[in-house]
C-alpha cells in the first residue's frame, strides 16, 4: 500500500463519522426501499414493517465497519448467508440491494472514496448471498 492509499481513519466506521452517520445510512436505505419503485422486489421480501430490519442493519453495519459490535452482542455471529437463506435472492435482488445502498450512501454524503471501497465489499457479500441462479 502506498502512503497516499492509506485511509484517513483507523476504520471505515470512523471514516463514515460514527454511529449517527451509520444510523442515517441504514435509515435512508430502508426509506428508499420503501418509496422507490425500482426496489419493489427487494421491498417485497421484507414484510409489512421495516423497523426490525432497520435496527439489525444499523447494528450489523456498526460492527462490520469496525465500530461497536451491537449485532453480535444481541444475536451472536451474523451468519449472513444462513440468516438470509429463507429469502429467495438472485441477481435481481442483489442488484437492487446494491443500488439502494449506493443511493443511500450518496444521499447521506458518504465520502466518495469510502463509498467506492464499500461498494466493492458490498458486492462481494451480496453476490455471496445469492441462493438461486437468476
Amino acid at each position: 500500500m502506498q502512503i497516499e492509499d492509506k485511509p484517513p481513519f483507523d476504520s471505515p466506521f470512523e471514516w463514515m463519522g460514527g454511529e449517527d452517520r451509520v444510523k442515517a445510512l441504514a435509515e435512508r436505505f430502508y426509506d428508499l426501499m420503501d418509496i422507490e419503485p425500482s426496489y419493489k422486489e427487494l421491498r417485497a421480501a421484507h414484510g409489512s414493517t421495516l423497523q426490525a430490519a432497520r435496527d439489525k442493519l444499523f447494528w450489523f453495519l456498526c460492527g462490520w465497519l469496525g465500530g461497536p459490535e451491537h449485532y453480535t452482542e444481541r444475536f451472536g455471529h451474523p451468519r449472513l448467508r444462513m440468516r438470509h437463506m429463507p429469502f429467495s435472492i438472485g441477481a435481481l435482488e442483489r442488484d437492487q440491494w446494491l443500488a439502494c445502498m449506493d443511493q443511500a450512501m450518496q444521499e447521506t454524503q458518504v465520502d466518495p472514496v469510502l463509498r467506492e471501497r464499500l461498494n466493492g465489499s458490498f458486492f462481494k457479500t451480496a453476490d455471496w448471498m445469492r441462493n438461486r441462479g437468476v
